[in-house]
């Protein structure tokens, strides 16, 4: 697919390849550069990953302390 850029450096992202990827508007987007080729690639927040992921089917609140704990122990026993 061919997008021309605008006199201002923009490019419209055809429609096949937005809904593919589920970029929508105001969404960010990578550029990178490998030799002569420039891949774009849409940028996930924590927000687009949210709820990706199930618990463990008990008490979310439970595990949340769970983590923290055992966060705040490696943490101690990386200092020590």
């Amino acid at each position: 697919m061919i997008s021309t850029v605008t006199t201002k450096g923009q490019i419209t992202i055809p429609m096949p390849i937005r809904k593919r990827y589920g970029i929508h508007a105001n969404d960010k987007v990578d550029f990178i550069m490998e030799g002569d080729r420039i891949i774009l690639m849409p940028v996930k927040t924590l927000r687009d990953l949210r709820g990706a992921v199930s618990g463990k089917g008990g008490n979310l609140d439970a595990e949340r302390q769970a983590a923290k704990k055992a966060v705040g122990t490696r943490n101690i026993e990386e200092i020590s």
